[in-house]
């Protein structure tokens, strides 16, 4: 079993000797790396909730049935040892090419406003430098598996994702509530 990022026209990370790679035709997670996860989704520490990575491509004037058909599911995760598989295995977010966004989804709920369970919510926006977003990312992505954000917003309302989208001049960091 391979994990492919597919549909995904012209998806590219740059690697380390600074060349171009098309994420549509190469597999985000090795067939090992998926053998991993998949043994730690019934052992391991289990997170409070499950998490979904996904991945988009900004294009706009889209619909919202566009908008879905273009995000790609990468993976949803359930304990500690399954996010760190999962998410030591996809290309840094500084490595992904510009107007694509990587989510984090509690459960396996879609980054869309129109879904049920995110209508009433809101967003906390951080614009990062360059240089900061790997490390804003991962800061926040932690924060949100960890529930550490439960103290920071109103009784009855949850983190229901995070999101990192990589621009041309400042990167977008969101907290979905």
């Amino acid at each position: 079993m391979r994990i492919i990022i597919s549909n995904m026209a012209a998806v590219e990370y740059e690697t380390k000797d600074n060349t171009s790679t098309d994420l549509s035709d190469t597999s985000v997670l090795s067939d090992e790396t998926v053998k991993t996860i998949e043994k730690h989704k019934t052992s391991g520490i289990p997170l409070q909730s499950s998490w979904t990575f996904w991945l988009d491509k900004a294009i706009s004037g889209t619909t919202v049935e566009e908008y879905k058909e273009n995000l790609t599911k990468i993976y949803t995760v359930n304990t500690v040892q399954s996010f760190w598989a999962v998410f030591n295995n996809i290309p840094n977010a500084s490595a992904v090419q510009v107007r694509y966004s990587y989510h984090l989804m509690r459960d396996e709920r879609y980054p869309l406003w129109e879904e049920p369970v995110n209508q009433n919510g809101g967003t906390w926006r951080l614009k990062c430098h360059k240089s900061d977003t790997e490390k804003i990312w991962k800061e926040i992505v932690l924060a949100a598996i960890g529930e550490q954000f439960t103290d920071c917003v109103a009784e009855g309302d949850e983190v229901c994702g995070v999101t990192v989208s990589i621009r041309e001049r400042e990167d977008l960091v969101q907290v979905m509530t």
